[in-house]
Order: structure tokens, then sequence, then C-alpha cells
């Protein structure tokens, strides 16, 4: 069984990438996570539904129980981003933690921590704040730039598409690709696969100064020979895609 990808007709020499237009890729044997990320590094993408009358007392929890996991040296764990949605999917919250050690590291902190009755209660008290909640554990794109803090007064933009089974590969061909079409505001700040949880699903969050910034960046990408192309390419993998404007907490480590 093979893999058929395509690409945009630009720089077809670009590293190994290049190879995936002429290789047969064998799903058994070389699995798409270990083509596109780097398996050590797992993201926890943690999704909570706010009752809207409970939002200062949601985030004072989260901030406790941040400052917790901080402090407990011998996980491997660490919080990279902390959001409310402020357009889109609104009474709604998102959290993205990294554990450094692969899978291994997540059942070692799972492990410590569903022991310790601090986490445990701030976890049962979290719950009465909440409607509901969804968890995934994603990689990150190895064609991504390398996830940085950021500093000063910013909004982030997380796009989150739900692709057709089978089209994880060229998805990554040609946004290893399109990205370089992306870089001229520095706003590229992280992109995921799902591993566990909703699966075939991809991340992309950017990172803008304003609403009105991301407007002048998103049309000067169209400027941009071969851009259009790009996103020609993507726009048949997609099946469903959504949108939502993201403002860190005020305990986020990116800001």
């Amino acid at each position: 069984m093979s893999l058929s990808t395509t690409s945009c007709n630009h720089d077809n020499n670009e590293g190994w990438f290049s190879k995936l237009l002429v290789r047969r890729i064998e799903p058994t044997k070389e699995p798409h996570s270990r083509m596109l990320a780097d398996k050590e590094e797992i993201y926890e993408l943690q999704t909570h539904n706010i009752r809207p009358d409970s939002t200062d007392k949601y985030l004072k929890n989260c901030k406790e129980n941040a400052g917790l996991i901080a402090a407990r040296s011998e996980l491997n764990c660490e919080l990279v981003a902390s959001w409310t949605v402020n357009v889109g999917d609104l009474d709604q919250a998102l959290h993205l933690w990294r554990y450094t050690g692969g899978f291994n590291s997540v059942d070692k902190t799972k492990l410590i921590l569903g022991k310790d009755e601090s986490f445990l209660k701030l976890q049962k008290e979290r719950g009465n704040y909440l409607r509901s909640r969804h968890l995934q554990f994603l990689l990150a794109f190895n064609f991504w730039p390398t996830i940085e803090s950021r500093k000063g007064s910013n909004i982030y933009e997380i796009r989150s598409y739900s692709l057709k089974p089978g089209t994880m590969i060229e998805w990554g061909n040609n946004w290893a690709r399109g990205l370089k079409f992306r870089r001229n505001n520095n706003e590229a700040y992280a992109g995921f696969m799902s591993q566990v949880g909703r699966l075939n699903n991809v991340h992309h969050i950017w990172c803008y100064e304003s609403l009105h910034q991301r407007k002048e960046t998103r049309e000067s990408a169209w400027r941009n020979p071969g851009w259009d192309e790009c996103v020609a390419y993507t726009v048949p993998l997609i099946r469903e895609m959504h949108s939502r404007i993201l403002v860190p907490t005020e305990f986020s480590p990116t800001q």
C-alpha cells in the first residue's frame, strides 16, 4: 500500500520533504508521526467549556493548579500556554502542556498527580465551574518553528482542521512549503497533529499584535507567488475547519 502526495510547483529540491513526492511510504512500517514530528515531546491540549457565571473562580483555580505542577521538579511537564476564547466558542479556555520524554513522562505525571491530594482537590473543585471538557494528546510538526514564549500584548488564532483520513503526509508536504510565505511578521507560533483524542486533527496557532495586524499579515501572504497554489492543494484535504481568537491568561507563559 502506498500514499501518493501532491505539492506546490516551487522549490522542488527542499531536503527530505521533497523526497515524499517520489518515495513509497508504507504506513505500517513508517508512521506519519515519525516522519512529521518529534515523538519525544508530547503536548496535551485541554479544552474547557466554562459556566458563564464561574469564569473568575475557574481562572483562579487554574492558576493555582499551574503553580502546583510547576513546583513539582520531578515532573517533566510544563505549561506552555493558557488562553481564553475571545472570538468563536465563547466561555471556553485552552491550556497547552508539554511533556518531555514521550508518553513515559505522561504516564509518570498522571501517576504522581493522581496521588497528590492538593491537585485532586483543585481538580474536583474545577469540575464545579465547567460545562464540559475535552483533551487531546498532540505532536508538534517538525517543519514549524520551535515554540517560543512571546512577550507583550498579543492575540492568538487557533485554526483547527479535521482532515480526510490518509492525507496527513500530503498536508505536511504542502505546509512545509507554505510556511515560508507566513514568516514576515513572526506570526507562526505552533503547529500540531493529533495522536490521542479526536484523530486526523491539525491545529495551527498564529500570534498577532491585533486583529488589524492579522488582517494585514494574511492579505500580504496572498501577494506572494506560490501561496495561492499551496492553499489550493490543501483545501481538498479538509473535511471541516474552524477558527478561534485567543487571549492569554495572566498566568500564561506566553503573552
